[in-house]
């Protein structure tokens, strides 16, 4: 298997720099797992208001 991902999709490219990122700062598994569901659910809210022609404001929080 190539460790080469430059011809790659965005998306693993981006996998990869942030599997690196948590790793390389020794973050717990648990922490981490609950900040992308935060960081997921923010991207999905951002992306509905996207496609429903609503602007998110900027002070928004994505918990609750």
């Amino acid at each position: 298997m190539s460790h080469n991902i430059d011809n790659a999709p965005a998306e693993i490219k981006l996998a990869v720099d942030l599997i690196y990122l948590l790793e390389s700062h020794h973050i717990d598994n648990d922490v981490v797992l609950k900040a992308l569901d935060i960081v997921k659910t923010d991207y999905q809210r951002k992306k509905s208001q996207q496609q429903t022609g609503g602007k998110p404001s900027i002070d928004s929080s994505p918990i609750g």
